[in-house]
C-alpha cells in the first residue's frame, strides 16, 4: 500500500515547477496533415539529456528528517533519527552503493524509471479514482463551435494531426526556456539543428534553455494498459489506423488515417460521428466498460475469459485504437458535475485502460481522462495545449460545414461482445462495486477572487508557497493537526525522469499556520508577513531541489525496491511507523495552469485524505478538492478560503479576523 501512495497525484507541470514553457506552441503549417513543421527534429535533444542524479545518501537522510520534524513529537522524532543514522551507516549505505553501481550500468535510462513503472503496473487496486486524473478544456472562444459534433470533429482531427506530427519528427521539441528572447528564436533553432543529437542539449543549455524528456510521448496513441495477473503490461500498436468511439456504452470504430497514413478528411470524420450520434439504440443492460474499473487481478481473469469466449478480435480493436473518444449524451450542470463526469462518470462510457479518453459532452464540454502508468502530466499537457490551440484557432470544420456524402454504415463498425454468464456476473459485480465507491466521493471547489499571482509576486512571495500554506492552515483549523502532504514536481529535465515529491509541510509552515490559526492577536501584520516570507523561501528551495532530482522520496523508494528485490528483510527505517505516516499522504496536491485548462482533478490517495487540484492565476486562485466520507471537503474549502483571506489581510497590513471560516 505504501508503495502506491508514493505517487498517484496529478503531475505538476512542467519541469522545474516554474510554469508553462514559453515557446510558441506551433510554428503553423499550410499542410492539413501536420500541426507544425519544426526545423529542429522532435527527438533532437533526447540522446544528450542529462541523467537523473542519485542524491547523496546523507542529503536524502537530512531532507527526510526535515520533512518528518513537523509530523512527529520529540520522542518519535528521536526514534526516527536513530533509525536513520543506523540506515545511513549500515544497510542503507550498502543499498545506496548497489543502486549507484546499477545506475552506472544503465546509462540509457534513469534509476527511477523501472521501479516507477513497476509501482504503477503491479498495483492491484482499481485505476479509477486511485490513479487516473482528468483535465477539462476551456470552451472554444467561438460559442457556436462548442456544438458536440463540431467540437468532437475538430478535436479528433487536431489529435490525429498531433499524432502524425509527432511520428514524423515535426513536433517542436519540448523545451523550458528561461530566456526565450535568446533561445526561442528562429536563429537559435537554425543553429541547434546542426549540432549532433549527442551534444545538442549542451547547446541549448548555453542559452539557458532546458530540453525536456519526451520518451513517454509515443505511448499517447494506440496504447492501452492490459490487465495481467500480478502486474499489468503496456501495449502499443502504432500501425493501427482507427479511432474508438464510445456512446451510451456502445463501441464503434472507424479509420482516421487512410492506407497511406494520411488524415481522413474532416468532412468524413464529421459524417461518421454524426452517424454514431444518430444511433438510437438503448444503452446495453450490461456494459463491458465496467470491467476495467475492477481490481486488476479480477479484471485480468475476466479479460482472459472474454478472449476465450471469442472476443479477442474485438478487444484487439479496442486496445490498438488511436485513442478513445467518449460522446456523452448529457450536458454539464456545473463545475462539480463536470468533475464527477470527467473523473469517473457513470462507468458506461469510458474505457479506463486507454492511454487517454477524450470526452465530449452533449453541450461540447471537453476533457481528457488519462491512465497514469505510461506517463506524466508534461506529455499530456503538451498534447492538451496543442489540441486546444489547433482546434480553436485553425478548426478543420465549421458548424455549417456539410458532412461528406459517404456511407458511414459501411465505414463505421459497431463492435459487439459475446457475453457468457460468467462475464455477465463479473460485469454485475464490477458495476455494483463501481457505483458503491462513487457514492462515497465528494468533490467541491472555491474560486478566490481577491488576488492571485500578480499581487503575491509584488509581495515577493511564491504564489505556490502561499497556496500550499493555505492548505496547511486549513487542515490545522479543521482538524488541529499538521499531516503528511505531497506535491508533485516533474523531473522531465532529465532522461527518463518522472516526478519527485515536494514536501510542503515544514517546521516553517507549522509555525506560521499556528500563528495565524491559534494566536493571530499575538502577532502584528508585520510578524505574520515575516513568517509567510520564511515559508515562501523554504518552499522555493524544496521545489528547486525536487526539480533537480534532489528530493528524498524517489531515492528512498528506489532503495526500498532494491532491498525487496534481494528478498532480504526490509531495513528498520522502512518499518518505522513514521515512514508509513509520511507516505500516508492525507493532503495530496498538484497544480497546473494553462491557457487551455479549465479545471483538473483527482481523487484522494488515502481513504482519509483530500485530493487537491489547484491553480494560482494572475488575479484569482482556484481549488478543486475531492474527499471520501470520513473527510469534509466543503468545510476544508471554507478553511482554505479563510486562510487566504487572513494572509491577504496580513499582506495589506490589516488585523486578522478571529471569526473562523
Amino acid at each position: 500500500m505504501v508503495t502506491r501512495l508514493l505517487l498517484r497525484v496529478w503531475p505538476r507541470s512542467p519541469a522545474l515547477g516554474l510554469g508553462v514553457p514559453c515557446r510558441p506552441l506551433s510554428a503553423g503549417s499550410a499542410s492539413s496533415q501536420y500541426l507544425q513543421h519544426s526545423i529542429v527534429p522532435t527527438m533532437h535533444y533526447q540522446d544528450s539529456l542529462p541523467r537523473l542524479p542519485i542524491p547523496k545518501l546523507e542529503d536524502t537522510i537530512r531532507r527526510y528528517l526535515n520533512a518528518q520534524k513537523p509530523l512527529l513529537d520529540d520522542s518519535q522524532f528521536r526514534t526516527t533519527e536513530q533509525l536513520c543514522k543506523n540506515f545511513e551507516n549500515g544497510s542503507g549505505k550498502e543499498l545506496h552503493e548497489q543502486l549507484v553501481a546499477q545506475d552506472k550500468k544503465n546509462k540509457h535510462t534513469s534509476y527511477i524509471s523501472g521501479p516507477w513503472f513497476d509501482m504503477y503496473l503491479a498495483a492491484r487496486e482499481s485505476i479509477v479514482l486511485n490513479f487516473n486524473p482528468f483535465m477539462t478544456f476551456n470552451p472554444d472562444p467561438k460559442a457556436e463551435y462548442n456544438d458536440q459534433l463540431t467540437r468532437a470533429t475538430n478535436m479528433t482531427v487536431s489529435a490525429i494531426r498531433f499524432l502524425k506530427t509527432l511520428r514524423a519528427g515535426l513536433l517542436e521539441p519540448e523545451v523550458f526556456h528561461l530566456n526565450p528572447a535568446k533561445s526561442d528564436t528562429d536563429t537559435f533553432k537554425r543553429l541547434i539543428r546542426f549540432v549532433p543529437p549527442s551534444l545538442s542539449w549542451y547547446g541549448a543549455y548555453l542559452v539557458n534553455a532546458y530540453p525536456l524528456d519526451m520518451s513517454q510521448y509515443f505511448r499517447l496513441f494506440n496504447s492501452t494498459r492490459l490487465p495481467r495477473p500480478g502486474r499489468d503490461e503496456l501495449f502499443t500498436d502504432d500501425k493501427a489506423r482507427h479511432l474508438l468511439v464510445l456512446r451510451k456504452g456502445h463501441f464503434y470504430v472507424f479509420d482516421v488515417l487512410d492506407k497511406d497514413g494520411n488524415v481522413v478528411s474532416a468532412s468524413e470524420i464529421k459524417a461518421h460521428l454524426k452517424y454514431i450520434l444518430s444511433d438510437s439504440s438503448p444503452a446495453p443492460e450490461l456494459s463491458v466498460t465496467y470491467l476495467p474499473s475492477e481490481n486488476r487481478d479480477v479484471w485480468a481473469e475476466l479479460r482472459q475469459k472474454l478472449v476465450s469466449d471469442g472476443n479477442a478480435e474485438t478487444l484487439s480493436k479496442v486496445d490498438s485504437a488511436a485513442f478513445c473518444l467518449c460522446l456523452d449524451d448529457f450536458p454539464i450542470k456545473d463545475l462539480v458535475h463536470m468533475s464527477h463526469s470527467m473523473l469517473h462518470g457513470d462507468g458506461t462510457n469510458r474505457w479506463f485502460d486507454k492511454s487517454f479518453n477524450l470526452i465530449i459532452t452533449e453541450d461540447g464540454t471537453a476533457a481528457v481522462h488519462f491512465e497514469h502508468s505510461w506517463g506524466d502530466g508534461v506529455a499530456v499537457l503538451r498534447f492538451f495545449n496543442e489540441v486546444f490551440k489547433d482546434s480553436t484557432q485553425t478548426p478543420a470544420i465549421s458548424p455549417q460545414s456539410p458532412p461528406a456524402a459517404t456511407d458511414s454504415s459501411v465505414a463505421v463498425q459497431k463492435l459487439n461482445f459475446r457475453l457468457t454468464d460468467a462475464i455477465k456476473t463479473g460485469i454485475t459485480a464490477a458495476k455494483k462495486k463501481f457505483e458503491d465507491t462513487m457514492k462515497t466521493l465528494t468533490i467541491d471547489y472555491i474560486q478566490f477572487h481577491r488576488g492571485g499571482k500578480e499581487f503575491l509576486k509584488q509581495q515577493k512571495l511564491s504564489p505556490d508557497a502561499v497556496a500550499q500554506l493555505a492548505f496547511q492552515m486549513a487542515f490545522l483549523r479543521q482538524y488541529g493537526q499538521t499531516v503528511a502532504t505531497y506535491e508533485s514536481c516533474s523531473t522531465a529535465a532529465f532522461k527518463h525522469g518522472r516526478t519527485e515529491t515536494v514536501r510542503p509541510a515544514s517546521v516553517y509552515t507549522k509555525r506560521c499556520s499556528e500563528a495565524f490559526v491559534r494566536e493571530p492577536s499575538r502577532h502584528s501584520a508585520g510578524d505574520l508577513r515575516q513568517l509567510m516570507a520564511e515559508c515562501s523561501k523554504y518552499h522555493g528551495q524544496l521545489t528547486k531541489e525536487a526539480a533537480m532530482g534532489q528530493g528524498f522520496d524517489r531515492h528512498l523508494f528506489a532503495l526500498r525496491c532494491l532491498a525487496a528485490a534481494k528478498g532480504s528483510p526490509l531495513p528498520e527505517l522502512y518499518l518505522d511507523p513514521a515512514y508509513g505516516k509520511i507516505n500516508h499522504n492525507i493532503l495530496s496536491t498538484s497544480t497546473l495552469s494553462s491557457f487551455s485548462v479549465n479545471v483538473g482533478g483527482f481523487a484522494p490517495v488515502v481513504p482519509d485524505g483530500f485530493g487537491i487540484a489547484y491553480a494560482v492565476h494572475d488575479n484569482w486562485i482556484g481549488c478543486n478538492v475531492s474527499s471520501y466520507t470520513n473527510r469534509n471537503a466543503r468545510e476544508f474549502l471554507n478553511c482554505v478560503e479563510k486562510a487566504l483571506h487572513d494572509m491577504f489581510d496580513a499582506l495589506e497590513g490589516k488585523p486578522i479576523r478571529t471569526a473562523s471560516g
